[in-house]
């Protein structure tokens, strides 16, 4: 059979009945965003998205500001914790501090040596979570947030002592986005770098506690006259508590605050178990009590005398360095208050509002010095800076000159009336004495002789 093209006839269909019905492809099941159940869970998908895609922006956005943040860091690997500045420890007579200067004006202390109480009243009221947390506290920081969004300012910081640190050994004490960014980078550093243990002991010897005391030890001293090993439990409560606001809350200053921030301290710390319910109580029933030591203002003037002149004595300070002074504790208080009930005595009858006072031996050493009656009024240092006309001091040299003249003690001159140029000196007490030895004119500051003496051997 063959097949041809072109013009084919085709043959007439064939009568085949009725059509079979068309079968209908099986279809799965379709979700309609139009319709009635799209209607009511679309709302929820596109949050769902929405939030997904945000959430993933977020993310991108903190971490490329986080390595930002860490480019402008100086290199991880040459980080290093910088060295505590030297503090000078001055000490009296007896060997006893009388006070501390120096940039930080504290020493260190290890944490082993401190009662346990102590750093675990710093943990209770400034970071509960330090144990658990990576540096940075996840759930303080977003309680804090909300705190501040409910009062409408910083009410609350957030930052975990890890932070706290970073800021105080590596940044600046202002508030801005840029500074806490640094602080979070550089609070992961410290937490990869050092323990916890470490971490603590660090912040303990460099958080500032107000009135210039860096570190427990410095505060310890400052606040309650002793060393940090030996506070009680109450008196570490209020330590922890300065660190909120060291300027407000000092106990020199505001004790009613201190000791209001101290409960709420102790108050933490049995709720976490750090200290029984019995030295809770007992703490609050003997609350802290700032200290005063003898002598502590007017002492302020001998460690100025003495940083001024500490340099040309032993060069540069690069080191803790003790001073050994001659200063009398006892005596140094004593002439405090000898100089002050004076001024309060006689300072208005003879127009006087300021004075100073110097306790010598008679080979020099100085027992006490007082510059001004109130050192946190006035820091000019009356003993050793003030000028004034020599006066009478000049005298011995007049007397030791005619001595080496050939004069004597019983050589005897007169005290008499002098005019020399229109200048008529005369003496204190406006008399005169007629012919004296020169050891009684000596005794008695006679002017008159003096400047007869002066004339005479020049």
């Amino acid at each position: 059979m063959g097949l041809r093209r072109g013009n084919a006839r085709r043959a007439p269909a064939r009568d085949a009945g009725p059509a079979a019905p068309a079968t209908e492809r099986p279809r799965g099941k379709r979700w309609k965003w139009g319709g009635r159940k799209g209607a009511a869970r679309s709302p929820l998908r596109h949050l769902v998205y929405w939030s997904l895609v945000l959430g993933l922006w977020a993310l991108i956005a903190a971490l490329g500001s986080i390595a930002f943040v860490v480019s402008t860091l100086p290199p991880i690997q040459s980080l290093e914790v910088p060295k505590r500045p030297p503090t000078i420890e001055i000490v009296g007579l007896d060997g006893r501090p009388l006070t501390m200067r120096g940039e930080m004006s504290g020493t260190d202390v290890a944490i082993k040596e401190l009662p346990p109480y102590l750093p675990r009243a710093f943990v209770a009221i400034e970071d509960r979570r330090f144990y658990s947390h990576f540096g940075v506290d996840p759930i303080g920081l977003v309680r804090a947030v909300a705190a501040n969004v409910l009062h409408r300012g910083v009410s609350q910081g957030g930052s975990t002592l890890t932070q706290q640190l970073a800021k105080n050994l590596f940044l600046t004490q202002e508030r801005t986005l840029w500074r806490k960014m640094q602080e979070l980078v550089l609070a992961l550093w410290l937490e990869r770098k050092f323990s916890k243990r470490e971490i603590l002991e660090l912040y303990l010897n460099r958080v500032y506690f107000g009135s210039g005391a860096y570190g427990v030890e410095a505060a310890a001293q400052k606040y309650f006259g002793k060393p940090a090993r030996a506070v009680k439990v109450a008196e570490a409560a209020m330590l922890a508590g300065l660190v909120k606001s060291p300027s407000r809350l000092a106990p020199s200053r505001n004790p009613d605050g201190a000791e209001r921030r101290a409960q709420a301290v102790l108050t933490a710390m049995t709720e976490l178990g750090f200290v029984t319910e019995t030295m809770a109580k007992t703490a609050l029933a003997q609350p802290a009590r700032a200290v005063r030591p003898a002598g502590a203002g007017s002492v302020n003037y001998v460690a100025d005398w003495i940083m001024d002149v500490l340099d040309d004595l032993v060069g540069h300070v690069e080191q803790d360095l003790v001073v050994e002074t001659s200063i009398d504790p006892a005596l140094q208080a004593a002439a405090e208050k000898a100089l002050v009930d004076e001024l309060a005595l006689k300072g208005q009858k003879f127009d006087v509002a300021q004075g100073a006072l110097v306790a010598m031996t008679p080979d020099g050493a100085v027992r006490a010095l007082v510059g001004g009656k109130n050192y946190a009024e006035s820091q000019f240092n009356r003993a050793v800076a003030a000028k004034r006309q020599p006066g009478s001091a000049f005298k011995p040299f007049v007397y030791l000159t005619a001595l080496e003249r050939g004069l004597t003690p019983e050589s005897v001159r007169e005290d008499k009336a002098i005019a020399l140029k229109g200048w008529k000196p005369e003496n204190y007490s406006h008399d005169y004495h007629g012919p004296v030895t020169l050891t009684q004119a000596l005794a008695l500051s006679l002017n008159t002789v003096s400047v007869r003496l002066t004339l005479e051997v020049g």
